[in-house]
């Protein structure tokens, strides 16, 4: 009977002695923000670790903008007086050469500001004469100085009106001088003030064109540029003459340009707008086309660790430090960008250079955190 419990005894203490050691085997330990490995579970993940490293790396900023031209490439045509369109053969797309004339309106004004010319300058002739007159006779004590200073009033004014009558007509391409030999116009010719492409027509034969009507838009794409709109916290990276690498919606390569000129001025959704100069024109191109782009800021020496060892949980970007021997502590990190496989992260202050960061299986890490506070 004694032999019998000291036998039962004994394989008891053997059972105490190993349950604990299994125990460690089957489940990791979880502390709020850290796991707790044992060997094996260490070697099944796959973990590895490696220390942030200070790597030049070349990282494009990424940017989306619009095809546009300067103000002084961009042209629209209106009326300066009011009248009916009586000629135009101007559709959208069409090209125009720089002085072509694009639409021809008649209306009774423009008879009647003709007119206004010429009786105007042809009183300006009389009161010229009768001004003269009243010098010579104020040079000999005839007239009194009223009279004289009355011619003289009369002239210039006169003389203002014509003038300005005469500036009226030229704005509408009428020649007082032509005008003047008495060949008078019911209609008057708008011609292109720049060479390019009907972008927008807005009128048709017979209707009344008002002055705040826009007839046409016209667009001298030889000067195309990229507009790009880079956020606020990648503008200081941001320099003049560095290279864009830009790719159209509706195509699959990209297109070179250079940057010439930075915005001053953050738009409400923080973007800055940039411009780019083409490396090689392309007069198939249209202002409005959507691209995407990459600018090469350059080599930078910034902290990187690579990409699988960011992970990301409720919006906020995480990585896993090895606090200990196989113990795994998750720490919230600030993430720039990611190229290459690296991803560039901001060390928080008084970092050490030796913390062992998780490489690989920091996925997994986070999966055993989450599912465990779940």
């Amino acid at each position: 009977m004694k032999y019998l419990l000291t036998i039962i005894l004994f394989i008891s203490l053997i059972a105490c002695e190993q349950a604990p050691e299994d125990s460690k085997n089957v489940s990791a330990l979880h502390e709020e923000d850290q796991v707790i490995l044992s060997d094996e579970q260490v070697k099944s993940i796959g973990i590895k670790t490696g220390p942030v490293q200070h790597q030049k790396i070349s990282i494009p900023i990424i940017a989306t903008g619009v095809l546009d031209v300067p103000p002084q490439n961009l042209v629209t045509i209106s009326p300066l007086i009011g009248g009916f369109v009586k000629e135009t053969e101007l559709l959208q797309g069409m090209a125009v050469k720089k002085g072509q004339v694009i639409i021809t309106l008649e209306h009774p004004d423009y008879i009647q500001l003709q007119q206004d010319y010429l009786e105007s300058k042809s009183q300006l002739d009389y009161l010229a004469l009768e001004y003269t007159r009243q010098q010579e006779l104020a040079t000999e004590n005839i007239n009194s100085s009223k009279t004289l200073q009355l011619a003289k009033s009369n002239y210039l004014s006169t003389k203002a009106k014509v003038e300005g009558l005469a500036a009226r007509l030229r704005l509408m391409n009428i020649s007082p001088e032509t005008l003047e030999k008495g060949v008078i116009k019911s209609t008057v010719q708008i011609t292109s003030p720049i060479a390019g492409y009907i972008t927008e027509v807005n009128v048709n034969l017979g209707m009344y064109a008002s002055p705040d009507l826009v007839m046409f838009k016209i667009v001298d794409t030889d000067h195309l540029h990229a507009e790009a709109y880079v956020f606020e916290k990648d503008i200081s990276k941001i320099k003049v003459g560095q290279e864009m690498k830009l790719t159209l919606a509706n195509e699959t390569s990209s297109r070179a340009a250079t940057i010439y000129l930075i915005g001053k001025e953050i738009a409400q959704n923080r973007t800055v707008r940039i411009h780019a100069h083409f490396t090689q024109e392309d007069p198939k191109l249209i202002p409005g086309m959507y691209f995407n782009a990459t600018i090469d800021v350059g080599e930078n020496t910034v902290d990187t660790v690579p990409e699988t060892a960011v992970v990301s949980f409720e919006g906020i970007h995480f990585i896993f430090i090895e606090s200990a021997k196989n113990t795994f502590r998750l720490q919230p990190i600030e993430v720039g960008l990611t190229h290459g496989g690296l991803s560039e992260i901001v060390t928080p202050e008084n970092w050490d250079s030796n913390t062992a960061i998780v490489y690989s299986g920091a996925y997994t890490l986070i999966g055993m955190l989450k599912n465990t506070g779940s």
